[in-house]
């Protein structure tokens, strides 16, 4: 049996029925030409595979033990029957019919007995499309690594009609990660290893409490985000509620590219700016704007790239994104001024030091979650950003083309919403998940467009002319 890793073992620790912790993705097909009338069932079928040959994390359950560490271990009673469901939505669109199931799924804390995943297939509305939302506990994998065992399982060809399941991807490894104490020195020794790493370790945390001490002072301005200054007093802030809801966005890759090509900015600069610039017009459509700059967590990879171990290898880090403005421009340049700081900060101390960092801001937000404090203390920041990198090319189903593919991630503590990015053959995508207390999440959605727009006019005003 394997134990869990510190982070593992929050996710379970925290959940509750109102904030569950796990993570999904949703992926949109397109039939091919002439698809069998069972075509879906048939490629599903094979899809799910061989429950014999199911692997780690896929058959296991967690077991807490009286007087040992939390570890997984292999459920004897397997049934991939508990794992995939079908559905069949009606309406007259098929696009919102999709995004109130998946809604309603994502809001369902997940039976810790048997293993911690599910596939849904959902079908209806439109006879050519089909889609399929996926759900994993965090415990088992973060967003990155979620992502590629998905894109590892299809094809890139539309002519193949090999179909691979998702398991089948997996190293032939067991759980790597170990935690049988959650201290903060037990986090830093085992990531450290070795005395001088520990040290390391040790020191870089130091230096990230003197960052913030002395931006906490006013001796610096503008070098790091200080935690738990975000504004409460809007939509996106509060004590998480139990039911969630989606939408999404997506624009062209190659407006994103051009853009980047004339600031000189990165994809995180263009897409923080028009997030920022949507969420500023959002809040005053529901009287709640605010003069000073959001802030947002942004989980960062501490995965070392040949890392193929299961479990989260992630960090936290605080970014304040733009003074309040009405020019994209100049959000954009703020923004960009700020994204280089965090990188600074970052890499001046090792991933040991930004995740016990991780772990010690997560804690105090968690506690205050716990005591359901979420509508009084301030928040640790305004919402969560993220971004996974995907594939650039399209990705096949024994033929049905992947046309659409959006991460449906957890709500952190005293947080209603959370955004994360994903690139995906030539366009740029925007998963948006929030609580049923956020109110119009779907114009949101469309203001992140909308701020596309307005920096692209801000950049070139001619374009439109």
């Amino acid at each position: 049996m394997a134990k869990l890793s510190i982070m593992d073992l929050a996710f379970f620790l925290t959940e509750t029925d109102a904030s569950p912790k796990h993570v999904g993705g949703l992926l949109m097909f397109r039939k091919p030409a002439k698809a069998a009338a069972d075509y879906v069932e048939t490629v599903v079928a094979e899809y799910a595979g061989n429950i014999n040959e199911i692997r780690a994390p896929f058959n296991q359950i967690i077991k807490f033990g009286a007087f040992t560490a939390p570890q997984w271990q292999v459920d004897a009673n397997f049934n991939i029957e508990n794992h995939v469901f079908f559905h069949t939505i009606g309406g007259d669109d098929f696009r919102q019919s999709l995004y109130d199931l998946v809604g309603e799924l994502h809001s369902i804390r997940m039976d810790r007995t048997r293993p911690m995943w599910e596939m849904h297939v959902i079908q209806g509305i439109d006879d050519q499309r089909f889609a399929i939302y996926t759900k994993l506990h965090h415990a088992y994998a973060d967003g990155v690594t979620m992502s590629s065992w998905l894109v590892n399982s299809l094809s890139k060809s539309a002519r193949s009609k090999a179909v691979t399941p998702i398991w089948s991807v997996l190293p032939q490894k067991r759980l790597q990660n170990t935690a049988d104490s959650i201290s903060i020195m037990k986090v830093l020794t085992q990531l450290g290893g070795r005395s001088s790493d520990y040290l390391k370790a040790v020191t870089g945390l130091s230096k990230l409490s003197a960052q913030l001490a002395l931006e906490t002072l006013h001796l610096t301005k503008n070098a790091v985000a200080v935690p738990f200054k975000a504004n409460p007093n809007t939509p996106l802030t509060g004590q998480v509620s139990a039911g969630r809801q989606i939408a999404t966005a997506a624009v062209d890759m190659s407006r994103v590219t051009k853009l980047r090509q004339q600031t000189r900015s990165t994809l995180n600069h263009i897409a923080l700016t028009c997030i920022d610039g949507a969420l500023h017009r959002y809040l005053q459509d529901c009287d709640a704007d605010i003069n000073e700059p959001i802030t947002i967590q942004m989980p960062v990879n501490l995965r070392r790239s040949d890392d193929d171990s299961f479990g989260n290898k992630i960090g936290i880090v605080l970014v304040e994104l733009a003074s309040k403005t009405t020019d994209p421009y100049e959000r954009l340049r703020e923004i960009g001024f700020t994204l280089r700081n965090v990188r600074y900060q970052i890499d001046g101390v090792p991933p040991a030091s930004v995740m016990a960092y991780t772990v010690l801001l997560g804690s105090i937000s968690l506690i205050g979650e716990a005591l359901k404090l979420g509508d009084v203390l301030p928040p640790l920041g305004n919402t969560l950003v993220s971004n996974v990198p995907g594939p650039a090319k399209a990705l096949y189903l024994k033929g049905a083309k992947l046309e659409e593919m959006y991460p449906i991630s957890a709500l952190t503590p005293s947080n209603h919403l959370n955004i994360t990015l994903y690139s995906y053959d030539g366009r740029l995508q925007f998963g948006l998940v929030a609580s049923q207390a956020m109110p119009n999440l779907d114009i949101l959605s469309d203001y992140i467009h909308d701020a596309f727009d307005d920096l692209e006019e801000a950049v070139s005003p001619s374009r439109g002319k």
